[in-house]
Protein backbone atom coordinates (compact mmCIF):
# COMPACT_ATOMS: atom_id res chain seq x y z
CA UNK A 1 0.00 0.00 0.00
CA UNK A 2 1.03 3.67 -0.61
CA UNK A 3 -0.48 6.16 1.80
CA UNK A 4 -2.04 8.43 -1.11
CA UNK A 5 -2.55 5.74 -3.56
CA UNK A 6 -6.44 6.56 -3.76
CA UNK A 7 -5.46 10.65 -3.92
CA UNK A 8 -6.34 11.67 -7.84
CA UNK A 9 -4.55 15.03 -8.92
CA UNK A 10 -5.14 16.79 -11.62
CA UNK A 11 -1.65 18.98 -12.00
CA UNK A 12 -1.65 22.23 -14.60
CA UNK A 13 1.41 23.22 -13.24
CA UNK A 14 4.77 23.82 -14.84
CA UNK A 15 8.60 23.99 -14.45
CA UNK A 16 9.58 24.17 -10.71
CA UNK A 17 6.91 24.60 -7.67
CA UNK A 18 3.97 23.25 -9.20
CA UNK A 19 5.83 20.07 -10.32
CA UNK A 20 7.81 19.58 -7.03
CA UNK A 21 4.57 20.03 -5.78
CA UNK A 22 2.78 17.47 -7.26
CA UNK A 23 5.49 15.02 -7.29
CA UNK A 24 5.72 14.97 -3.62
CA UNK A 25 2.45 14.07 -3.66
CA UNK A 26 2.83 10.93 -6.31
CA UNK A 27 6.30 9.67 -4.74
CA UNK A 28 3.39 8.73 -1.53
CA UNK A 29 1.40 6.92 -4.28
CA UNK A 30 -1.10 10.03 -5.79
CA UNK A 31 -2.41 9.34 -9.36
CA UNK A 32 -1.26 12.56 -11.11
CA UNK A 33 -2.21 13.12 -14.23
CA UNK A 34 -0.23 15.91 -15.60
CA UNK A 35 -1.88 18.27 -18.26
CA UNK A 36 0.07 19.48 -20.89
CA UNK A 37 0.13 22.01 -23.91
CA UNK A 38 -0.02 19.92 -27.23
CA UNK A 39 3.00 20.47 -29.11
CA UNK A 40 5.15 22.02 -26.21
CA UNK A 41 4.26 20.64 -22.61
CA UNK A 42 5.85 22.10 -20.08
CA UNK A 43 8.63 25.07 -20.53
CA UNK A 44 11.32 23.31 -18.90
CA UNK A 45 10.66 20.28 -20.81
CA UNK A 46 12.67 21.98 -24.03
CA UNK A 47 13.85 25.99 -23.04
CA UNK A 48 15.29 25.20 -19.83
CA UNK A 49 18.10 23.02 -17.61
CA UNK A 50 20.33 20.74 -19.36
CA UNK A 51 19.46 18.60 -22.39
CA UNK A 52 20.15 14.65 -22.50
CA UNK A 53 19.52 11.88 -25.12
CA UNK A 54 16.00 13.20 -25.97
CA UNK A 55 13.96 16.49 -26.63
CA UNK A 56 13.06 16.44 -22.85
CA UNK A 57 15.94 18.18 -20.32
CA UNK A 58 17.10 16.71 -17.28
CA UNK A 59 15.65 19.67 -14.93
CA UNK A 60 12.21 18.65 -16.44
CA UNK A 61 13.05 14.48 -15.26
CA UNK A 62 13.85 15.66 -11.88
CA UNK A 63 10.03 16.86 -10.97
CA UNK A 64 8.10 14.89 -12.75
CA UNK A 65 8.56 11.36 -12.01
CA UNK A 66 5.49 8.90 -11.25
CA UNK A 67 2.74 11.14 -13.19
CA UNK A 68 0.92 10.36 -16.17
CA UNK A 69 1.26 12.96 -19.39
CA UNK A 70 -2.08 13.92 -21.09
CA UNK A 71 -1.97 16.65 -23.71
CA UNK A 72 -4.96 18.64 -23.54
CA UNK A 73 -5.43 22.50 -25.64
CA UNK A 74 -7.52 24.30 -23.02
CA UNK A 75 -8.60 27.23 -25.12
CA UNK A 76 -10.46 24.67 -26.89
CA UNK A 77 -14.12 23.92 -25.92
CA UNK A 78 -13.42 19.79 -26.41
CA UNK A 79 -10.23 20.02 -24.37
CA UNK A 80 -12.14 21.85 -21.43
CA UNK A 81 -14.78 18.64 -21.65
CA UNK A 82 -12.11 16.53 -21.11
CA UNK A 83 -10.70 18.11 -17.94
CA UNK A 84 -14.42 18.80 -16.59
CA UNK A 85 -14.56 15.25 -16.86
CA UNK A 86 -11.02 14.27 -15.06
CA UNK A 87 -12.11 17.13 -12.37
CA UNK A 88 -15.63 15.43 -11.69
CA UNK A 89 -13.88 12.79 -10.42
CA UNK A 90 -10.34 14.07 -9.06
CA UNK A 91 -9.55 15.16 -5.78
CA UNK A 92 -6.80 17.58 -6.20
CA UNK A 93 -6.25 20.22 -8.87
CA UNK A 94 -2.84 22.01 -8.79
CA UNK A 95 -2.37 25.34 -11.14
CA UNK A 96 0.69 27.90 -11.28
CA UNK A 97 -1.08 29.84 -13.78
CA UNK A 98 -0.46 33.75 -13.33
CA UNK A 99 -3.93 35.58 -10.97
CA UNK A 100 -7.13 35.69 -13.89
CA UNK A 101 -5.64 33.07 -16.28
CA UNK A 102 -7.80 29.68 -15.29
CA UNK A 103 -11.26 32.43 -15.19
CA UNK A 104 -10.16 33.46 -18.74
CA UNK A 105 -10.08 29.41 -19.50
CA UNK A 106 -13.24 28.43 -17.44
CA UNK A 107 -11.32 26.29 -14.95
CA UNK A 108 -10.73 28.30 -11.66
CA UNK A 109 -11.97 27.11 -8.43
CA UNK A 110 -15.39 28.69 -8.95
CA UNK A 111 -16.28 26.39 -11.97
CA UNK A 112 -14.29 23.49 -11.54
CA UNK A 113 -16.16 23.33 -7.36
CA UNK A 114 -19.52 23.20 -8.93
CA UNK A 115 -19.03 20.34 -10.86
CA UNK A 116 -17.11 18.56 -8.06
CA UNK A 117 -17.66 20.44 -4.41
CA UNK A 118 -15.39 17.78 -2.90
CA UNK A 119 -12.40 18.95 -4.81
CA UNK A 120 -9.51 20.80 -3.16
CA UNK A 121 -7.95 23.44 -5.67
CA UNK A 122 -4.34 24.41 -4.89
CA UNK A 123 -2.60 27.64 -6.29
CA UNK A 124 0.93 28.32 -6.59
CA UNK A 125 1.57 31.74 -8.09
CA UNK A 126 4.74 34.49 -7.30
CA UNK A 127 2.44 36.39 -4.70
CA UNK A 128 -0.56 35.30 -3.95
CA UNK A 129 -4.22 35.48 -5.38
CA UNK A 130 -4.35 38.58 -3.64
CA UNK A 131 -2.80 41.71 -2.33
CA UNK A 132 -1.05 44.66 -4.15
CA UNK A 133 1.33 42.26 -6.16
CA UNK A 134 -1.10 39.78 -7.07
CA UNK A 135 -0.51 40.42 -10.65
CA UNK A 136 3.08 40.66 -10.94
CA UNK A 137 5.53 38.13 -12.78
CA UNK A 138 6.54 36.05 -10.15
CA UNK A 139 10.30 34.21 -10.08
CA UNK A 140 12.50 32.39 -7.51
CA UNK A 141 14.83 34.78 -7.51
CA UNK A 142 12.48 37.90 -7.44
CA UNK A 143 10.68 36.46 -4.31
CA UNK A 144 14.13 35.66 -2.64
CA UNK A 145 14.61 39.14 -2.96
CA UNK A 146 11.76 41.06 -2.07
CA UNK A 147 11.22 38.15 0.85
CA UNK A 148 14.25 39.47 2.79
CA UNK A 149 16.23 36.01 2.10
CA UNK A 150 19.12 37.55 -0.35
CA UNK A 151 19.43 40.67 2.34
CA UNK A 152 20.80 38.00 4.61
CA UNK A 153 22.66 35.76 2.40
CA UNK A 154 26.63 36.12 1.28
CA UNK A 155 29.06 37.48 3.14
CA UNK A 156 29.40 40.69 5.67
CA UNK A 157 29.55 43.95 3.22
CA UNK A 158 29.00 42.32 0.25
CA UNK A 159 26.43 42.37 -2.82
CA UNK A 160 23.40 40.90 -2.37
CA UNK A 161 23.44 36.79 -3.06
CA UNK A 162 20.80 34.60 -3.76
CA UNK A 163 20.50 31.34 -2.19
CA UNK A 164 22.41 28.50 -3.66
CA UNK A 165 19.08 26.59 -4.68
CA UNK A 166 15.42 28.03 -5.29
CA UNK A 167 13.96 28.18 -1.99
CA UNK A 168 11.25 30.14 -3.03
CA UNK A 169 10.11 27.59 -5.76
CA UNK A 170 10.41 24.62 -4.01
CA UNK A 171 9.06 25.79 -0.30
CA UNK A 172 5.79 26.84 -1.88
CA UNK A 173 5.89 23.46 -3.19
CA UNK A 174 6.66 22.09 -0.40
CA UNK A 175 4.21 24.21 1.33
CA UNK A 176 1.34 23.21 -0.85
CA UNK A 177 1.69 20.04 -0.78
CA UNK A 178 1.28 20.19 3.32
CA UNK A 179 -1.73 22.34 2.19
CA UNK A 180 -3.36 19.79 0.40
CA UNK A 181 -2.91 17.32 2.90
CA UNK A 182 -4.42 19.20 5.48
CA UNK A 183 -7.60 19.88 3.34
CA UNK A 184 -7.63 16.32 2.72
CA UNK A 185 -8.05 15.76 6.70
CA UNK A 186 -10.24 18.40 6.64
CA UNK A 187 -12.22 16.73 4.04
CA UNK A 188 -12.68 13.85 5.99
CA UNK A 189 -14.98 15.79 8.80
CA UNK A 190 -16.69 18.43 6.50
CA UNK A 191 -17.12 16.47 3.19
CA UNK A 192 -16.04 19.40 1.27
CA UNK A 193 -12.94 20.64 -0.54
CA UNK A 194 -11.86 24.03 -0.34
CA UNK A 195 -8.64 26.85 -2.19
CA UNK A 196 -5.26 26.94 -1.11
CA UNK A 197 -3.48 29.93 -1.72
CA UNK A 198 0.32 29.88 -1.48
CA UNK A 199 3.49 31.69 -2.95
CA UNK A 200 6.70 32.28 -3.46
CA UNK A 201 7.35 35.62 -1.99
CA UNK A 202 5.26 33.44 1.30
CA UNK A 203 7.43 30.20 0.90
CA UNK A 204 10.40 32.51 1.19
CA UNK A 205 9.16 34.66 4.09
CA UNK A 206 8.06 31.54 5.92
CA UNK A 207 11.14 30.53 6.41
CA UNK A 208 12.56 33.46 7.70
CA UNK A 209 12.53 32.34 11.46
CA UNK A 210 15.43 33.43 13.23
CA UNK A 211 16.20 36.61 10.70
CA UNK A 212 12.35 37.61 12.21
CA UNK A 213 13.21 36.48 15.75
CA UNK A 214 15.73 38.96 15.22
CA UNK A 215 14.45 41.89 14.22
CA UNK A 216 11.13 41.65 16.65
CA UNK A 217 13.13 41.07 19.64
CA UNK A 218 15.69 43.41 19.03
CA UNK A 219 15.02 46.30 16.49
CA UNK A 220 17.72 44.87 14.69
CA UNK A 221 17.83 44.18 10.44
CA UNK A 222 19.11 41.16 9.73
CA UNK A 223 22.57 41.34 8.07
CA UNK A 224 24.51 38.53 6.27
CA UNK A 225 27.17 36.53 7.83
CA UNK A 226 28.15 34.76 5.25
CA UNK A 227 28.42 30.54 7.01
CA UNK A 228 28.02 31.96 10.29
CA UNK A 229 24.85 31.64 12.57
CA UNK A 230 22.85 35.20 13.59
CA UNK A 231 22.27 33.75 16.94
CA UNK A 232 25.70 31.29 18.42
CA UNK A 233 28.85 30.96 17.53
CA UNK A 234 31.08 29.38 16.36
CA UNK A 235 28.81 27.81 14.30
CA UNK A 236 30.18 28.28 10.55
CA UNK A 237 32.68 26.99 8.19
CA UNK A 238 36.51 27.58 8.60
CA UNK A 239 39.46 26.61 6.95
CA UNK A 240 41.35 23.81 6.94
CA UNK A 241 44.53 22.88 5.14
CA UNK A 242 43.05 21.27 2.23
CA UNK A 243 39.61 23.27 2.41
CA UNK A 244 36.78 24.05 4.78
CA UNK A 245 34.66 22.74 7.56
CA UNK A 246 31.83 23.34 9.57
CA UNK A 247 32.27 23.48 13.44
CA UNK A 248 28.98 24.09 15.42
CA UNK A 249 29.48 24.82 18.93
CA UNK A 250 26.65 26.03 19.56
CA UNK A 251 26.55 26.18 23.38
CA UNK A 252 29.12 26.54 26.31
CA UNK A 253 29.40 22.72 26.75
CA UNK A 254 30.14 21.89 23.12
CA UNK A 255 32.64 25.43 22.95
CA UNK A 256 35.12 23.27 25.98
CA UNK A 257 34.69 20.63 23.92
CA UNK A 258 35.76 21.99 21.04
CA UNK A 259 38.63 24.22 22.39
CA UNK A 260 39.82 20.66 23.91
CA UNK A 261 39.65 18.62 21.15
CA UNK A 262 42.09 21.40 19.12
CA UNK A 263 44.42 21.58 22.13
CA UNK A 264 43.36 25.28 22.23
CA UNK A 265 42.58 24.75 26.28
CA UNK A 266 43.79 28.48 26.69
CA UNK A 267 40.76 29.99 24.68
CA UNK A 268 38.61 29.29 26.97
CA UNK A 269 39.71 31.67 29.66
CA UNK A 270 40.22 34.29 26.90
CA UNK A 271 38.05 37.04 28.38
CA UNK A 272 36.68 37.67 24.06
CA UNK A 273 35.17 34.16 24.08
CA UNK A 274 33.77 33.11 27.98
CA UNK A 275 30.16 33.95 27.29
CA UNK A 276 28.17 33.19 23.93
CA UNK A 277 27.60 37.01 23.48
CA UNK A 278 31.39 37.31 23.77
CA UNK A 279 32.12 35.01 20.88
CA UNK A 280 29.20 36.20 18.78
CA UNK A 281 30.94 40.14 19.61
CA UNK A 282 34.26 39.41 18.82
CA UNK A 283 33.19 36.63 15.89
CA UNK A 284 35.91 37.61 13.03
CA UNK A 285 38.91 37.49 16.44
CA UNK A 286 37.61 33.98 16.91
CA UNK A 287 37.32 32.20 13.57
CA UNK A 288 41.25 33.84 13.05
CA UNK A 289 41.98 31.98 16.47
CA UNK A 290 40.64 28.67 15.42
CA UNK A 291 41.66 28.48 11.61
CA UNK A 292 45.36 29.24 13.40
CA UNK A 293 44.87 25.31 14.62
CA UNK A 294 42.62 24.02 12.11
CA UNK A 295 45.21 24.93 9.11
CA UNK A 296 47.17 22.35 10.63
CA UNK A 297 45.37 19.22 9.64
CA UNK A 298 43.27 18.29 7.03
CA UNK A 299 39.16 17.96 6.50
CA UNK A 300 39.18 14.29 6.93
CA UNK A 301 41.75 14.22 9.88
CA UNK A 302 39.72 16.55 11.89
CA UNK A 303 36.45 14.76 11.26
CA UNK A 304 38.70 12.06 12.45
CA UNK A 305 38.95 13.90 16.09
CA UNK A 306 36.00 15.54 16.44
CA UNK A 307 34.22 12.24 15.72
CA UNK A 308 36.16 10.73 18.65
CA UNK A 309 35.45 13.64 20.69
CA UNK A 310 31.94 14.16 20.40
CA UNK A 311 31.73 17.32 18.63
CA UNK A 312 29.30 18.21 15.98
CA UNK A 313 31.15 18.95 12.87
CA UNK A 314 30.99 18.09 8.90
CA UNK A 315 32.96 18.70 5.56
CA UNK A 316 31.48 20.62 2.85
CA UNK A 317 30.78 18.61 0.15
CA UNK A 318 30.20 19.52 -3.31
CA UNK A 319 27.57 17.30 -5.48
CA UNK A 320 30.00 14.85 -6.70
CA UNK A 321 30.89 14.14 -3.33
CA UNK A 322 28.22 13.89 -1.63
CA UNK A 323 26.34 11.37 -4.04
CA UNK A 324 29.84 9.45 -3.34
CA UNK A 325 29.29 9.72 0.68
CA UNK A 326 28.47 5.88 2.26
CA UNK A 327 25.55 7.80 4.22
CA UNK A 328 23.85 9.36 0.98
CA UNK A 329 24.09 5.47 -0.13
CA UNK A 330 22.90 4.42 2.90
CA UNK A 331 19.68 6.78 3.35
CA UNK A 332 18.93 6.00 -0.61
CA UNK A 333 19.24 9.16 -1.91
CA UNK A 334 20.24 8.75 -5.04
CA UNK A 335 18.06 6.26 -7.23
CA UNK A 336 18.08 5.42 -11.10
CA UNK A 337 14.93 4.90 -13.18
CA UNK A 338 13.74 3.46 -16.71
CA UNK A 339 13.23 6.14 -19.48
CA UNK A 340 12.18 4.91 -22.74
CA UNK A 341 14.67 7.38 -24.09
CA UNK A 342 17.00 8.11 -21.91
CA UNK A 343 17.60 4.57 -20.99
CA UNK A 344 18.58 4.50 -16.85
CA UNK A 345 18.61 8.09 -15.24
CA UNK A 346 19.22 9.05 -11.86
CA UNK A 347 17.26 11.09 -9.82
CA UNK A 348 17.45 12.21 -5.93
CA UNK A 349 15.30 9.77 -3.18
CA UNK A 350 12.49 10.05 -0.98
CA UNK A 351 13.49 12.11 1.65
CA UNK A 352 10.44 11.00 3.78
CA UNK A 353 10.70 7.53 5.30
CA UNK A 354 7.46 6.03 6.55
CA UNK A 355 7.85 2.67 8.41
CA UNK A 356 4.53 0.95 6.57
CA UNK A 357 3.55 2.68 3.85
CA UNK A 358 6.80 4.22 2.35
CA UNK A 359 6.72 5.97 -0.92
CA UNK A 360 7.85 4.28 -4.30
CA UNK A 361 9.26 5.51 -7.30
CA UNK A 362 7.44 3.76 -10.26
CA UNK A 363 8.41 5.36 -13.06
CA UNK A 364 10.51 8.56 -15.11
CA UNK A 365 8.79 11.13 -16.06
CA UNK A 366 6.72 10.78 -18.83
CA UNK A 367 7.01 11.85 -22.51
CA UNK A 368 4.97 14.64 -23.79
CA UNK A 369 1.44 12.94 -24.31
CA UNK A 370 1.79 9.77 -23.46
CA UNK A 371 -0.91 8.51 -21.42
CA UNK A 372 -3.33 10.49 -23.84
CA UNK A 373 -4.93 7.26 -25.24
CA UNK A 374 -4.83 5.75 -21.97
CA UNK A 375 -6.63 8.58 -20.11
CA UNK A 376 -8.89 9.40 -22.99
CA UNK A 377 -10.25 5.52 -23.64
CA UNK A 378 -10.69 5.44 -19.36
CA UNK A 379 -13.08 8.12 -20.06
CA UNK A 380 -14.83 6.49 -22.65
CA UNK A 381 -13.35 7.77 -26.03
CA UNK A 382 -12.82 5.36 -28.62
CA UNK A 383 -10.15 5.20 -30.91
CA UNK A 384 -11.85 7.32 -34.00
CA UNK A 385 -12.97 10.29 -31.22
CA UNK A 386 -8.81 10.46 -29.70
CA UNK A 387 -7.80 10.52 -33.75
CA UNK A 388 -10.62 13.47 -34.43
CA UNK A 389 -9.14 15.36 -31.32
CA UNK A 390 -5.57 15.06 -32.41
CA UNK A 391 -5.82 16.42 -35.64
CA UNK A 392 -8.08 19.34 -34.41
CA UNK A 393 -5.58 20.30 -32.55
CA UNK A 394 -7.34 19.73 -29.06
CA UNK A 395 -4.49 17.18 -27.62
Amino acid sequence: MLPLEKLKVLDLTQVMAGPFCTQLLADMGAEVTKVEQPGTGDQSRRAMGFKMKGEDTAAFLAVNRNKKSLTLNLKEDDAREILYKLAREADVVVENFRPGVTEKLCIDYETLSEMNPRLIYASISGFGQTGPYAMRAGYDLIAQGMSGVMSVTGEPDGPPAKAGIPIGDLSAGMFCAFGILSAHTAREETGRGQRIDTSLFEGSLALSIWETAELWATGRIPQPFGSAHRLTAPYQALATSDGYINVGANNGRLWKRLCVAIEREELLDDERFTTNDDRMKNRHELAIELEKSLKDKTTDEWMDIFNDAGFPAGPIHNYEQVFEDEHTKARDMMVEMDHPVEGKIKGLGIPVKLSDTPGQIRRAAPLLGEHNEETLGRLGYSDSDIASLKERGVI
